[in-house]
């Protein structure tokens, strides 16, 4: 019964109660047979919106925390990724599917 929003919305408040920026341009997507498959799943939502959660969808969940707040810039590689006022940052992903049991984090060490 959840949705995408939740997820985001979760991220979110994790990300802001600990005092980090969030990159909200940037975020996790579908896993399928091509890279970065739709659904997005963005970094900041709101609670009880966006696609609904269904058995057999997996997606990539990828916070994007940083440490002096949300700006960030591309350097001229297209690629390159920084914080805008140099400050750390960390980027994580796990991968999760939604079975009939519940999800399941594909990537996760256990």
């Amino acid at each position: 019964g959840g949705r995408m929003g939740d997820v985001s919305a979760a991220i979110g408040q994790v990300g802001r109660a600990a005092g980090y920026g969030i990159n909200a341009d940037f975020g996790g997507h579908g896993v399928g047979r091509t890279m970065h498959e739709e659904p997005h799943v963005p970094n900041l939502g709101r609670p009880g919106t966006g696609l609904k959660l269904k058995t057999g969808l997996v997606v990539a969940i990828e916070p994007w925390f940083m440490a002096g707040g949300d700006d960030y810039v591309v350097d001229d590689d297209g690629w390159t990724i920084r914080t805008a006022d140099g400050s750390l940052a960390a980027h994580a992903e796990h991968t999760v599917a939604l079975t009939p049991d519940g999800p399941v984090v594909l990537t996760a060490r256990d």
